[in-house]
């Protein structure tokens, strides 16, 4: 597979599992730290990359470079200068990446943060002595690629969309804080999975997700055949407000934990076999079956467990069709 083809939205369409996400994650944050250190080279030649050269000293390609990060490891492209006088300041010789700039690079690929909010960020991550215009020069080359990954066309039809969130642990302001970016992954009629994008939220509330929804829309969907979300209270009615044919499917996976929940961990393994009998039925027909005979075993000691089944049962078993 050829190198710059490993930065290219291309590939970032196509994670197939779970556990790819792992992999999306890895390159969008190679993707952002490569511009971070194209903005370092711009500061130190003193001229951006497309114009006139100020100085004798000019770019000289790139040489590669292996980095460790919790997403595992990779590898990146370092730009070069002809006098061999460029250091990295984020990455330098021999050393490994900076210190809490993994997450950081992340959350920057999510709508929400302004530019001056991106430079806070970045200064942040640096934490010594730069100068204000190199602090500068790197946001600019970080917030172009960002504001064009954020806003690039998508497909009209998605078979199904995921839409959930997770927590990175961020540098913000000396303290390490908790940040929740929500992520819309979409199913393309190809059978491909494909981080449609990032967002920063305060709170999941209905009101965010239509905020969301509205984004995917005017970046050029048009229709989504399941959206499949946790339970939020008016998240459903939300989703019809902007895809009116969209069906819901709540996620099966919060379901059994919220289920769980009400069960003494001595009934935890029966219960959760019994469970599985339900979403794992070849038919919505031979689920409704099992969840009577869930319904006439567990009533009686967890009626909270079962009663959420059998109330949500309709939004809860959309992927049978």
């Amino acid at each position: 597979m050829k190198k710059d083809y490993l930065l290219s939205d291309e590939f970032l369409k196509q994670f197939k599992t779970g556990e790819d996400l792992n992999d999306f994650l890895a390159q969008l944050q190679k993707r952002g730290l490569e511009k971070i250190l194209e903005g370092e080279l711009d500061a130190h030649l003193g001229y951006d990359k497309h114009e006139k050269s100020t100085s004798s000293n000019s770019r000289n390609g790139f040489s590669n470079k292996k980095i460790k990060t919790s997403f595992g490891e990779s590898e990146i492209q370092v730009p070069r200068d002809r006098e061999a006088t460029f250091n990295p300041m984020i990455i330098p010789k021999r050393q490994s990446m900076a210190d809490g700039l993994e997450n950081v690079i992340i959350s920057l690929y999510a709508k929400g943060m302004s530019v001056s909010d991106i430079e806070e960020q970045i200064r942040e991550v640096y934490n010594f002595d730069v100068s204000t215009s190199t602090i500068s020069r790197i946001t600019e080359s970080v917030a172009n690629d960002i504001i064009a990954w954020q806003n690039r066309p998508l497909d009209p039809v998605y078979l199904i969309v995921w839409m959930d969130g997770i927590v990175f642990k961020v540098r913000e302001s000396s303290k390490v804080i908790n940040k929740t970016i929500y992520l819309a992954v979409g199913l393309n009629r190809d059978g491909k999975k494909e981080v449609l994008g990032m967002w920063l939220g305060k709170n999941e509330s209905a009101s965010f997700w239509l905020g969301v929804l509205t984004d995917l829309k005017a970046r050029g969907v048009e229709d989504i055949l399941i959206t499949a979300t946790d339970n939020l209270n008016g998240f459903t009615q939300t989703i019809k407000n902007v895809f009116s044919e969209s069906q819901t499917q709540i996620c099966v996976v919060h379901q059994i934990r919220n289920s769980a929940r009400y069960v003494v961990w001595k009934d935890k393994k029966e219960f959760s076999k019994d469970m599985k009998q339900i979403y794992d039925a070849p038919t919505k027909q031979a689920a409704r079956g099992a969840l009577e005979d869930f319904t006439n075993k567990w009533n009686h000691k967890y009626p909270y467990a079962v009663k959420s089944w059998q109330e949500n049962w309709e939004e809860l078993t959309v992927f049978f069709d």
